[in-house]
């Protein structure tokens, strides 16, 4: 019983969250600041949630460095999304041996 709960509060939390914004802002927004804010922030909120994880899931900081460094370096010269993510995790083991 506490499952199906808690699935109906998740879905109606999710509805209202996609809901709120189409039943406010019938209107375009015309601020530019409002709107360069509102396009940000999927980036932001991606980058907060995957930062922290990346420097804890390896449980060493040195390694999680050194694959950091890597993926922020192929992904300067944009390479494909794989290719960074495949050699940063390979990177990060590599580091790990030593």
């Amino acid at each position: 019983m506490n499952i199906a709960l808690y699935i109906a509060v998740m879905a109606v939390v999710t509805y209202l969250i996609r809901m709120i914004p189409f039943a406010f802002f019938r209107k375009k927004i015309k601020s530019r600041f409002f709107r360069s804010f509102l396009y940000y922030i999927p980036y932001a909120v991606l980058s907060a949630m995957t930062i922290p994880a990346i420097f804890y899931s390896t449980g060493n900081i040195v390694t999680a460095i050194v694959g950091t460094v890597t993926a922020f370096v192929l992904s300067y010269f944009n390479l494909p999304l794989i290719v960074v993510a495949l050699s940063a995790t390979t990177t990060a083991f590599i580091a790990s041996l030593f």
